[in-house]
């Protein structure tokens, strides 16, 4: 696992002063900064890949951030055509639309995060179907031998379409959230270790070079049980994945009654699980987190509104070093699991509403991908301060509020010590600054746009340019409102 830089946070029921004196040694010890938040995204369904406005959006995407890789639910099922059986009840595969999605990701310069999920229907063991809106089966198989040969197949017919060296550059991830509906096999973890130490042994067989890993739980869980099962059978697990988001709860990812602030969860579960993975007899076990955000709910005051820009700078800080990868969770509201989507703007996870309109959020990764490859330490919980391989300086500060209240505006100085730059340029994500919100309001808040209101609402979208901001000697005042981030590049 990578170091990173030690974590203080404070804590979550202190009140920030509404001033804020920050000193920041430009030349204090520095550490690799990898941008492991903007690797990979998660995004909807499989089929929905294969529109033209999910690739658009991915494009939109990958321009701000240059993400490597997306993960998504069902490849599969029916809807994908993968699996079928003749009269006789023999495998019958079709790749025709596997083809289409994969080879789409990859025009686009992404690569697959493949969670293998849900059964095919002619495979399961059982009728019943989760709640989202297209229907997924999440339950077990009805034979476990074509389980692991749809696996090795499924396997197979990729290596040999596009090559085991590109293939090898993929992950494949066994099913999505069995500790909770996700899976009906009972009991849940027995059953689960049973479905992924098959689909293993038909990808490996396919070739050892495929990398798998799991389990996908929900909230935090498992790391411990599923490692010592993986060694105790020899199974093998190239990485371990989970999820969590902001509002879950302390009972459900703890065991405890405590309050975790939605600030503080998602960090506090990734360092449970890290520490986990590295007591564990897999120490070195690359740490995935295949999906997370503030919310798991649809709330436009979270996900859609320029909250997520300190939220997620805060989350970048303090995650740091716990993780390899986190996938953001989603970059599109191309997304179907409650069903079609009724209006613009609904507390979708992407940072990409509909008719393409990028959010907040969009504008605060946007930001965030231009700080630098290595992290400079700082005492402060409210700045990231990194270098670029050109020597310049980014920093990152935020005026962190909970969704429900806005809170007071803050006014930070920045006192620079240690060589740098003498021009500060600065750019603004809160309320008035590249949040459509606003326009969108005063729409009305239309359900279905017009072309030219969609026009309008891009053009609010768009992220102001940078402005000079002005030394005062060796010292940057900003001032932000809550929910304010701003990122200062200094040359």
């Amino acid at each position: 696992m990578p170091l990173g830089l030690p974590c203080q946070t404070a804590p979550a029921s202190a009140a920030p002063p509404q001033n804020e004196s920050i000193e920041i040694n430009l030349g204090a010890p520095s550490k690799p900064f990898p941008h492991y938040w903007e690797q990979m995204f998660g995004s909807g369904r499989a089929v929905l890949t294969m529109r033209e406005s999910y690739r658009s959006d991915l494009r939109a995407v990958k321009k701000i951030t240059d993400f490597k890789y997306v993960r998504f639910h069902n490849i599969l099922s029916d809807e994908t055509g993968l699996y079928s059986e003749d009269a006789q009840g023999n495998p019958v595969y079709n790749f025709s639309y596997i083809d289409q999605i994969y080879d789409g990701l990859l025009k686009n310069g992404v690569r697959p995060f493949i969670e293998l999920s849900f059964m095919p229907s002619k495979l399961s063991s059982s009728t019943h179907t989760h709640a989202f809106w297209y229907k997924p089966l999440p339950n077990p198989p009805n034979d476990w031998k074509k389980w692991e040969e749809l696996n090795y197949q499924f396997a197979k017919h990729l290596i040999d379409r596009y090559g085991i060296d590109e293939v090898s550059q993929w992950y494949f991830e066994v099913w999505n959230e069995p500790n909770i509906d996700f899976w009906t096999g009972v009991p849940k973890d027995t059953t689960y270790y049973q479905l992924y130490d098959s689909a293993v042994r038909g990808l490996k067989r396919a070739s050892a070079r495929v990398r798998v890993g799991g389990p996908a739980t929900a909230q935090a869980a498992w790391a411990e049980k599923f490692i010592a099962h993986c060694i105790q059978a020899n199974v093998p697990i190239d990485f371990f994945s989970t999820h969590v988001y902001g509002n879950d709860t302390a009972k459900d990812v703890f065991g405890t009654d405590e309050q975790i602030s939605r600030r503080d969860m998602v960090c506090r579960a990734v360092k449970k699980v890290h520490d986990q993975i590295a007591a564990s007899g897999k120490p070195q076990l690359p740490l995935i987190w295949s999906e997370f955000n503030a919310s798991y709910g649809n709330q436009v005051e979270v996900t859609d509104s320029p909250f997520m820009g300190p939220w997620m700078a805060n989350t970048i800080r303090a995650c740091d070093g716990l993780v390899n990868l986190m996938s953001y969770w989603t970059f599109s509201d191309v997304f179907e699991e409650q069903g079609v989507i009724t209006q613009p703007f609904y507390g979708g996870f992407g940072l990409v509403a509909e008719y393409g309109i990028p959010k907040a959020a969009f504008n605060a990764f946007k930001l965030f991908h231009t700080l630098g490859t290595e992290r400079v330490a700082s005492q402060s919980d409210d700045v990231l301060v990194t270098k670029r391989d050109d020597g310049s300086y980014v920093i990152a500060v935020w005026n962190y509020a909970p969704p429900e209240k806005q809170g007071p505006a803050r006014e930070f100085t920045l006192h620079l010590s240690g060589k740098h730059g003498t021009t500060a340029m600065i750019s603004v994500v809160d309320a008035e600054h590249g949040n459509v919100l606003p326009a969108y309001d005063a729409m009305g808040k239309p359900k279905t746009l017009t072309g030219d209101q969609i026009e309008s609402l891009k053009r609010a979208s768009v992220l102001p340019a940078p402005h000079k901001l002005a030394f005062s000697g060796d010292s940057l005042q900003v001032k932000l409102p809550g929910w304010g981030l701003a990122v200062i590049e200094i040359k």
